[in-house]
């Protein structure tokens, strides 16, 4: 192919290489130059024009990228027509996207005239995804090209697609495993196996138990289960741990335990007979993309998944930033340092009866709110942020003469989420965190928050804390502002409890006593009378005390 400027009585038939604005309209690039384009040009004065001419032998960049495009297209891989020299290859089902390497690159190689761009291989696509597209770089490419491509070309791009469609999905329970968490994270494998046709056939809970779950495990492939997803209620740390050693006890095998994917490190492959098994990993439970899709999708392809094709998933395996690794610093001279304490304080008290503001009510003669506000400023935690909504004008009467921060939520009607959002949204850029404090705690004791606080280690990984006892956790809670996007991108009227068991890695648990009142929150008549009986009876106990040193 010739290109660069024609003399106008040579470039009939030549194709425009740029538009060109005329009196009474513009000749397009990549227009087919005809008589009546070449008078126009010199009604307009020009002599000669940029163009492209094909030679003997060219193969115009349409049909050529549509030649390649055919070429390239394997199974269930259909090409478009081509259009200004690209030709987009689109699925033709939903399944795992197969892009042979070697092929691509010898493709590629060719000639710097002929592209082929692709989605990764073993990128999980739906019918009508596009897949690849072949562009031709200039206007026409020589034949003995087109062919040299196309020689390469065949097995380029195949879909395997998603075959198996029956799933079952054991759930093992520990003390202090809230059944939100477990119902949410039914809800979220659902959704990821719709995408892919299948469903899941049978949920069991069970307990965190070798043999229970081998058990479970048995009986879910003797249900004609194709696929057995286990979400551990601790994450598997050990070959020997209650997942993998279940999976052997009931007589298969563990092919990997660990994968270089972060977020989904601590997943388990085995098999049990010809059924693959899925130890979960934590970040499972999140419907954001992590490295538990990876394999979730090869394996519903039917596409054998190897230790050693897990091993090799470090390149690229580094899918976005998670808490527990290091974030840049901010461009700033200022260092995180402290914690701001959050309290929610917006709530209808929907559970108390017509009229009554849990709030307001009194417990050891000052407002439940207060007493909560008291014991965060007898804390060390600062600022002390009042999140309120229902009856505001009254709660922020009720605090009036302490050094708290108020901030109005305006939605605290749509749930709990809302309140939270527009906390933490006011905690300083400095802090390095928030405990998140529930403004109906009226026993919170400001020394339960400083443990808390002296919990956090970012260095050993501790980045959330939460009161524990008899293996329940209770509140307030502390966390990193590491998370505080996905604490802001809650919706309805849910806590964080879903996030909690995603990293329950990064948690580090506080020991607490029932008189620190992290377990009794005023949502009843009569827990509120709970609440005050407890407080005239710490207060006996004081009156009724050695005075020091008797």
């Amino acid at each position: 192919m010739r290109f660069g400027p024609l003399p106008l009585a040579e470039a009939e038939g030549a194709i425009a290489a740029h538009s060109v604005r005329l009196p009474g309209g513009t000749i397009k690039k990549g227009t087919r130059l005809t008589e009546s384009d070449i008078a126009r040009l010199a009604a307009a004065g020009l002599t000669e024009v940029v163009a492209a001419r094909m030679e003997a032998g060219d193969v115009a960049e349409d049909a050529a990228a549509r030649r390649l495009a055919d070429a390239v297209a394997g199974a269930h891989v259909r090409p478009d027509t081509a259009f200004t020299g690209r030709a987009n290859l689109y699925a033709a089902a939903a399944g795992v996207l197969r892009v042979s390497d070697a092929a691509l690159d010898a493709f590629n190689a060719v000639d710097e005239a002929i592209t082929l761009a692709t989605l990764r291989d073993f990128s999980a696509v739906a019918a009508g995804d596009m897949v690849g597209t072949v562009k031709i770089i200039p206007y026409a490419v020589p034949g003995g090209m087109v062919d040299a491509a196309a020689a390469v070309g065949p097995g380029i791009l195949s879909i395997a697609p998603f075959r198996l469609k029956r799933v079952a999905v054991l759930s093992t329970l520990l003390p202090g495993l809230a059944d939100k968490v477990v119902a949410k994270t039914l809800t979220v494998t659902r959704a990821r196996l719709a995408t892919a046709g299948a469903e899941v056939i049978a949920h069991r809970t069970l307990p965190h138990d070798t043999t229970k779950l081998a058990a479970a495990l048995t009986d879910a492939v003797a249900a004609g289960a194709e696929l057995v997803i286990v979400f551990g209620a601790s994450a598997i740390a050990d070959r020997n741990d209650v997942i993998p050693a279940g999976l052997v006890a009931a007589g298969g095998e563990v092919q990997r335990l660990g994968m270089p994917v972060d977020p989904g490190n601590l997943l388990m492959l085995g098999r049990l007979g010809s059924v693959p098994v899925l130890g979960a990993p934590g970040c499972a439970r999140s419907p954001k993309e992590n490295g538990f899709d990876f394999i979730l999708h090869r394996l519903l392809a039917g596409l054998e998944v190897s230790a050693r094709d897990i091993a090799r998933l470090g390149a690229g395996g580094l899918l976005q930033d998670i808490a527990a690794r290091p974030h840049p610093r901010a461009e700033s001279d200022e260092v995180e340092d402290g914690f701001a304490a959050v309290i929610l304080a917006a709530g209808r008290s929907s559970r108390m009866g017509e009229g009554i503001n849990k709030l307001l009510a009194e417990v050891g003669g000052r407002p439940v709110i207060r007493r909560v506000a008291e014991a965060a400023l007898a804390s060390r935690a600062r600022p002390v942020i009042v999140v309120t909504g229902h009856e505001h004008a009254r709660v922020e009467a009720a605090l009036a003469g302490l050094d708290v921060v108020f901030v109005h939520n305006p939605d605290h009607a749509t749930g709990m989420a809302s309140s939270l959002r527009t906390g933490i949204a006011a905690a300083p850029e400095t802090v390095a965190g928030a405990l998140v404090v529930l403004g109906d705690m009226p026993l919170l004791a400001p020394g339960l928050l400083d443990r808390l606080m002296s919990a956090y280690a970012p260095a050993s990984g501790r980045l959330i804390a939460a009161p524990v006892e008899g293996g329940q956790r209770g509140h307030p809670v502390l966390w990193s502002r590491r998370f505080f996007a996905e604490l802001a991108a809650l919706e309805g009227d849910v806590g964080a409890r879903a996030i909690l068991a995603a990293n329950a890695e990064l948690v580090a648990e506080v020991p607490v006593q029932a008189e620190e009142g992290a377990f009794l929150d005023v949502d009843t008549p009569r827990l509120l009378a709970e609440a005050r009986e407890a407080a005239a009876k710490g207060e006996r106990q004081l009156r009724t005390a050695p005075a020091e040193g008797a």
